[in-house]
């Protein structure tokens, strides 16, 4: 499985930003997607997970903020933020696996197995 993570860049703080996450060679139709961010620092924390069910996930700073999703082909994997601080800044990545994760396990980045690039994030203050 290749994921290729696009959408990054400048915002303002307060302002919005949709990043994306493409898979080829499977679908998201099953297991587990998710969104993790590192900034320089500090170590990679999970954003949002999103489950083959539909049940999301969400770190409780981001909570009524962002917004994961997938589209209908289940293809692509969607990471709208709204309300962006400087502290939300970093380096977000998309990883999966094909396990449908409990939720107890689904903030440890070691239970994924495929991972994207990574897209900057920049908030300006």
């Amino acid at each position: 499985v290749q994921l290729q993570a696009s959408g990054g860049g400048l915002v303002q703080t307060g302002g919005s930003l949709r990043i994306s996450c493409t898979a080829s060679g499977r679908t998201f139709s099953s297991g587990t997607m998710a969104w993790f961010r590192q900034a320089p620092g500090t170590e990679r924390e999970i954003v949002a997970a999103i489950r083959w069910t539909g049940n999301t996930y969400y770190r409780d700073s981001v909570k009524g903020r962002f917004t994961i999703s997938r589209d209908a082909a289940k293809t692509t994997m969607y990471l709208q933020m709204n309300s962006l601080k400087p502290e939300d800044a970093a380096v977000y990545y998309c990883a999966t696996t094909s396990r449908a994760l409990i939720l107890s396990t689904v903030p440890d980045d070691t239970f994924y197995d495929d991972w994207g690039q990574g897209t900057q994030v920049t908030v300006s203050s």
